[in-house]
């Protein structure tokens, strides 16, 4: 099932008085269930892409089609319904809330899905669940090492089922034990859910768990493999 079609994107941004192109005549297909890399050196367009995938900008030229929506044709309502709905980012940088508990920050996705009391409950112990931290439900971000952190993090990217997960460099601020930890954690949550997870990476540690390589190099696609294990 086809969840995500690109057909000749391309993505230029102003620099002075000219343009730079950061993504150029990309055509790529995601299915249901891809547990796929975006790789490439920093400068490559790895986020660039992420971020058109997930709404957060659009094409230049070319098209982008995400769970049936026209990307370069949402509103920005739309596109925030779309994101609200079906999707979950996962960041490098964790981006909890410091002042509330874990609970409250896997919480928080379901407070826009005007979901009751219970159901936001159940929701977010299953996720604490999946990812081994329902002892922390009472901690703050601040209280929590860098891999829990993560943890959290993923706990709410999953906490609403998404049907597509956005992960950019996931591993970036952790070391060798925690980014195994988080990957093996994603990996089960693919298998289990299928949902298909796409990452923007360039470590090795992220790239040895995949089961789809896609090679960006200036803004272009060198390589897309799958990877059989």
């Amino acid at each position: 099932m086809e969840i995500i079609k690109i057909d000749k994107l391309i993505k230029r941004f102003p620099m002075g008085k000219s343009e730079f192109t950061a993504l150029n005549n990309i055509s790529l297909h995601f299915g249901k269930g891809e547990f796929t890399g975006i790789v490439g050196p920093s400068g490559s367009g790895k986020t660039t892409l992420l971020n058109i995938i997930g709404s957060l900008d659009s094409p230049s030229e070319g098209s982008a089609r995400v769970l049936d929506q026209d990307i370069g044709k949402l509103t920005t309502k739309k596109a925030a319904i779309l994101r609200r709905q079906h999707m979950g980012f996962i960041f490098q940088t964790y981006n909890l809330l410091p002042v509330y508990t874990v609970f409250e920050n896997v919480e928080f996705p379901l407070l826009l899905l005007n979901m009751n009391v219970s159901e936001r409950k159940k929701a977010v112990i299953n996720a604490l669940d999946w990812v081994g931290l329902t002892d922390k439900v009472k901690s703050r971000p601040a209280q929590l090492s860098g891999g829990e952190c993560q943890r959290v993090a993923i706990a709410r990217a999953m906490v609403k089922n998404p049907v597509l997960v956005l992960a950019d460099e996931p591993t970036a601020n952790l070391d060798s034990e925690n980014s195994h930890h988080i990957l093996q954690t994603m990996e089960r949550l693919n298998k289990e859910l299928q949902t298909t997870f796409i990452f923007a990476t360039h470590d090795d540690k992220v790239i040895r768990y995949l089961k789809r390589k896609i090679l960006l190099q200036d803004g272009k696609v060198t390589a897309d493999d799958s990877i059989i294990k």
